[in-house]
């Protein structure tokens, strides 16, 4: 098992991860990666993101290297299969999913800290997470990438015994631009299948602004002390979204900051309870 010592040289080189180990990691461009980084130094090649917990970090970590459960969404021959795939948490058979979009300001996604964590809590409550491995540099292509993964999700439902009914997408930062995209114009409207959009989608911290009235339920968080994406602005467009008649769950966290994960030992710890809270009510 992995432990606080552990580097990135021993994720590539597990032979757990063969053939997949380079996605699990947050740069497409390995030099990013310095192999001898260690995990409790991880958050030095995670910029933007704050609150890095590498208890939370290891026990993703460690449930991948026990369970083995990735998935390539594009066929074989693809260019796009190099840079992309699905990790999947497993929940109770034939649960809901969610697909979990970690943020990176579209150059980098982290996994690690913005995405497997939060997976793991989701299977633990039952449901059927997967954390989505997408292209950097182009907003258009990552959601391309989750608009094609979540057709490949509905295409394999039976084999992967989750249920397609009230699917939810959880974002941060850039990621809860996709989720937001995918929630208000869905999936074909990026080179997916002509799929039913979700029952709620999560963006948290994020400056995204593109909705209209036929956005779905959205649960918001920020931290109060974050920079980069305003705080004061999320929550008028939770005003904005819920004139537009559009369900909204807005909360805001004193003395955190941007990129807080799953917010372990912050005054955002439990905000993955409330997010599930939010999806319940909506899908009732």
């Amino acid at each position: 098992m992995f432990d606080e010592n552990s580097t990135i040289r021993d994720i590539l080189n597990a032979p757990e991860f063969k053939g997949y180990a380079d996605k699990i990691l947050p740069w497409d461009e390995i030099s990013r990666n310095p192999p001898e980084t260690q995990i409790k130094n991880i958050g030095s090649i995670l910029p933007w993101l704050s609150e890095i917990r590498m208890n939370d970090v290891l026990k993703g970590l460690n449930y991948l290297k026990t369970h083995r459960t990735f998935y390539n969404f594009y066929p074989d021959g693809d260019d796009r299969q190099k840079h992309t795939g699905l990790f999947f948490f497993k929940g109770k058979p034939d649960a809901p999913f969610a697909v979990i979009c970690p943020g990176g300001g579209f150059v980098y996604v982290g996994s690690l800290h913005g995405g497997f964590p939060i997976a793991l809590d989701l299977s633990k409550k039952g449901y059927n997470a997967f954390v989505l491995k997408y292209r950097g540099g182009s907003a258009n292509w990552a959601v391309e990438d989750l608009a094609n993964a979540l057709t490949y999700i509905f295409e394999h439902h039976k084999k992967l015994e989750v249920s397609t009914e009230n699917y939810s997408v959880w974002g941060d930062s850039a990621g809860a631009r996709m989720a937001a995209y995918i929630g208000t114009y869905g999936a074909k409207a990026f080179g997916g299948a002509d799929l039913p959009k979700p029952a709620m989608v999560v963006v948290n911290y994020t400056g995204h602004s593109d909705y209209t009235p036929e956005t779905v339920p959205v649960f918001m968080a920020v931290g109060e002390y974050d920079g980069i994406a305003d705080p004061r602005g999320m929550q008028r467009q939770s005003e904005r979204l819920n004139k537009m008649g559009v369900e909204t769950d807005f909360h805001l966290y004193p003395n955190v900051g941007h990129g807080f994960g799953l917010g372990t030992g912050t005054n955002a710890e439990g905000w993955t309870d409330k997010a599930v809270q939010f999806w319940k009510k909506v899908v009732k």
